[in-house]
């Protein structure tokens, strides 16, 4: 589905209602408050030009790392600098070892519309032939980034047989399995990284 931020109706939930039982910054496990079950409670459809810069509402992302069950290596790539590669200018040329997107109404119907959206996502932007049931391990919040502040992260665990797994489309420069320490050495160096 590609509509147009204009377009697009996203799920959201307000700030307050979010953290009302407990504020975090960074990751939280998911053994300690049931922010998923907040959302599930609480969310509701905004329109997605409306809040990309309105840090009262939070919209949730089901993002999940994919995990190559016999080498446990991590599936990471960088985002594409090029305008028409990559539209959303605030995280062109960034690592990423995860894949989501915002929640969009259209995944009410499929049950559980966060497990719905990140399935969704994983068919639009990955080619990957197998992989077990999603596992949520936590909660990533960040409000020192213009990003961050506006969006809230589900962390997921997805573990597959598949020894490799490639991205659709060209809005990454590089994608592919790579070690956890690789991942751990792109994060310490941040946007000075460079692909593999």
């Amino acid at each position: 589905m590609n509509l147009s931020p204009s377009e697009q109706e996203i799920m959201v939930i307000d700030r307050s209602t979010l953290f009302a039982d407990g504020y975090f910054q960074g990751f939280a496990p998911a053994d300690e408050i049931n922010y998923e079950q907040i959302i599930l409670d609480n969310y509701f459809y905004k329109n997605r030009d409306e809040v990309e810069t309105k840090s009262e509402f939070k919209q949730p992302i089901a993002y999940c790392i994919i995990v190559n069950k016999r080498t446990n290596d991590i599936f990471a790539y960088q985002r594409s600098v090029k305008k028409g590669d990559y539209n959303e200018k605030r995280l062109r040329g960034k690592w990423s070892w995860g894949i989501g997107g915002h929640i969009d109404k259209i995944d009410v119907q499929n049950g559980n519309p966060i497990e719905a959206s990140m399935l969704r996502e994983i068919e639009e932007e990955v080619d990957i032939s197998d992989f077990d049931d999603p596992e949520i391990l936590g909660y990533i919040n960040d409000d020192a980034t213009e990003v961050g502040q506006v969006h809230f992260g589900l962390l997921f665990l997805i573990k597959t047989d598949s020894t490799k797994v490639t991205l659709k489309g060209s809005e990454a420069a590089w994608g592919g399995f790579m070690p956890f320490e690789k991942v751990e050495e792109i994060s310490e160096e941040g946007d000075k990284a460079i692909k593999p």
